[in-house]
């Protein structure tokens, strides 16, 4: 690995980290971001002549506090200042925010909190936060989004702008505040979650930094707010989900399609506790569970088959009904269509599929035509599968994706 490519990597790592720090001292993350920023230029100037360090994510981390350091140098006078700037030399953190009795002290969660604030909207608080925490270009945020590149990107800029202008402090909330800030909060770590899942562009179908990232936090959230049912809700779709990790990948890095996935290397513990919180959520509940609920129920109904044939497509398929019932999306309503093309076989799948051709959400959508190629394929048209395939392949940014839809294609050419 070149010292340019090691540094993209840990920067793709660990900026959510740096950020946060730097927001810390800051207290603005606009400049926060861009100080990191200026890290990562250092870093690219001077790993290449001095090697990569042995801890390349503190030393990044070093240099973007010191040159916050540097800033609040020029920008304060106050002893305060001052003193805070000594303690930071020293490496050693400035004294917290005065907090409240559930206050944590978790500068990630801090910065997901801030960029997730009522003065935002939530397309915004949402955009912001992948930036900061996740790293994500704008690009991948749009393809997360659905949305275009240039919408994302102005809300990005805006966002920043409006914090910055209303002074919006670096913290956990408690009390009402929290609540009010919680459901975007969880979308958020629901959307990192999906980008370290299936990585939406690059080289890798997995990001598993995300993941961790995001079920770590997602079980700090837990811990914050025990009895609030969509939080252990997201909580048990993401342990479930992560479960999956060693076994969506073959030796080379390549995609393994959920029924080729070798299901003895699905973790058992991390099935275990996904189970354990979707009882926690359903007791919480009440009997009528949320989003995140339903979605952890349709991950368990994969987890609890043995083998993939043993799937019990027909109650998924109820569960995604429920689910479009409560959140209508166009991306629910073709999962649904997967399930009861499983469940009733692929015409009735196809009809649903059919059914949402014309949807402006999904035009450039790759597993749209990617579920049709599927469809077609198992009713005997192999010439249409593979145009499919062929569509599906041109839309999405996943090289390894790619591949996968372009083998997908030339086996449906096969068959013809």
């Amino acid at each position: 690995m070149t010292a340019a490519s090691a540094v993209e990597a840990v920067f793709r790592i660990e900026s959510a980290r740096i950020i946060a720090g730097v927001t810390r001292i800051v207290r603005d993350v606009g400049i926060a971001e861009e100080l990191a920023q200026d890290a990562l230029v250092a870093a690219l100037e001077q790993w290449p002549e001095s090697g990569v360090p042995d801890r390349p994510g503190a030393w990044l981390m070093a240099t973007a506090k010191h040159r916050a350091i540097d800033l609040v140098r020029r920008k304060e006078t106050y002893a305060r200042k001052l003193a805070e700037v000594g303690r930071a030399l020293e490496d050693v953190e400035p004294p917290p925010e005065p907090s409240g009795p559930d206050d944590i002290d978790d500068d990630l969660l801090r910065l997901i909190f801030t960029a997730c604030h009522p003065v935002l909207s939530t397309d915004a608080r949402i955009a912001l936060t992948l930036k900061l925490l996740g790293g994500l270009t704008t690009e991948e945020i749009a393809r997360a989004f659905l949305a275009t590149e240039p919408t994302v990107a102005q809300r990005i800029v805006r966002a920043k702008r409006t914090l910055a202008k209303a002074g919006v402090p670096f913290e956990v909330p408690y009390g009402p505040e929290r609540a009010e800030r919680l459901s975007s909060v969880l979308e958020v770590i629901y959307l990192v979650f999906n980008e370290g899942y299936s990585a939406t562009a690059g080289d890798d179908w997995q990001r598993p930094a995300l993941c961790e990232d995001a079920l770590r936090l997602a079980r700090v959230l837990a811990g914050l707010v025990p009895k609030e049912p969509e939080v252990q809700g997201l909580v048990a779709l993401l342990e479930i989900q992560a479960s999956r990790t060693a076994a969506r990948t073959g030796p080379d890095g390549a995609p393994v399609l959920l029924a080729d996935q070798n299901r003895s290397r699905w973790n058992q513990l991390l099935i275990r506790r996904g189970f354990a919180a979707l009882a926690r959520a359903n007791a919480a509940a009440g009997g009528a569970p949320g989003p995140y609920a339903l979605q952890a129920a349709i991950a368990a109904c994969h987890a609890q088959a043995v083998r993939y044939e043993e799937t019990d497509w027909s109650t998924i398929a109820v569960l995604y009904g429920r689910l479009a019932a409560l959140t209508p999306s166009p991306v629910v309503e073709l999962n649904r269509a997967v399930a009861v093309s499983m469940a009733d076989g692929p015409e009735a799948g196809l009809e649903l599929v059919d059914a949402l051709a014309a949807e402006p959400a999904l035009k450039e959508y790759h597993f749209l035509p990617s579920v049709r190629g599927d469809l077609l394929a198992r009713l005997g048209r192999p010439a249409e599968a593979r145009a499919e395939f062929e569509r599906a392949a041109s839309l999405t940014r996943n090289a390894r994706e790619r591949d996968l839809l372009l083998k997908r294609a030339a086996e449906a050419s096969s068959e013809v």
